[in-house]
C-alpha cells in the first residue's frame, strides 16, 4: 500500500503508514475490546506507541463514525463502540494488520480503557494544608466512596505519583489494606 498518512511519530518498524490500516486497526481494537473506548485516549495512546499519528487517528475515528463502523455512545466522555458494519470490517480484514502490531496496540489500549474505567471509579485529591502537601484517594461505589485513605506527603510529585499508582490498581489495593487489617496475628508468626 502507498503511504498516505502522516507519520509524524510513528515507527519505521511496527508503525501505520496508511488510512485504510489505522481505519482497520481501529475496527480490530474496538472489536476486540468489550467496553466503551475514548477517542482522544485512544489516538494518543496509539500516537505514544508509535503505532499511528493521533491527528490520523482522530480522523480515522471520524471517518468511521460517519461511514457507520463505529458508533459514539457518550459525547461527553468522547467514548465509542463497534457497530455490526465495523465488526465484519475488523473479522475481514485483520490479517491485512501484522500480528505484533496488532498485539501492541491491544495490550496498550486494554491498560488504558482499564485506567481510564478506574479513574472514574475513584477521587483523588491533593490538597495543602498548613504547609504541608496531602493526597486523599477514594474508591467509589457509584458516588459513594467505600475506602478513603488520606497520606501526607514529601510534595506535589510524590503525591502525583501515588495517584499514578492509585489509579493503576484501586481494588488492589483495597485487598492490601484489607488483608493487612484483618490478619490474623498467629498466621503471622
Amino acid at each position: 500500500m502507498e503511504r498516505d498518512a502522516v507519520s509524524a511519530g510513528v515507527s519505521e518498524i511496527g508503525g501505520l503508514f496508511t488510512t485504510a490500516e489505522i481505519r482497520i486497526l481501529i475496527c480490530y481494537l474496538l472489536s476486540s475490546i468489550k467496553d466503551p473506548v475514548p477517542g482522544r485516549k485512544l489516538a494518543d495512546m496509539l500516537h505514544y506507541e508509535a503505532i499511528a499519528n493521533c491527528f490520523e487517528v482522530n480522523d480515522s475515528i471520524a471517518f468511521l463514525e460517519k461511514n457507520g463502523q463505529i458508533k459514539l455512545v457518550d459525547e461527553k466522555e468522547d467514548t465509542y463502540v463497534i457497530t455490526e458494519k465495523g465488526r465484519n470490517v475488523a473479522e475481514t480484514l485483520k490479517t491485512s494488520l501484522s500480528y505484533a502490531v496488532k498485539d501492541k496496540a491491544l495490550r496498550a489500549s486494554l491498560k488504558m480503557v482499564s485506567r481510564y474505567r478506574n479513574a472514574k471509579e475513584t477521587d483523588i485529591k491533593i490538597s495543602r494544608e498548613d504547609n504541608r502537601t496531602f493526597i486523599t484517594c477514594s474508591a467509589l461505589d457509584g458516588e459513594f466512596p467505600f475506602m478513603s485513605v488520606k497520606l501526607m506527603v514529601t510534595d506535589e510529585d510524590q503525591a502525583n505519583y501515588i495517584k499514578d499508582r492509585f489509579i493503576d490498581n484501586p481494588s488492589r489495593i483495597y485487598s492490601e489494606i484489607i488483608d493487612l487489617l484483618t490478619k490474623d496475628e498467629q498466621t503471622e508468626k
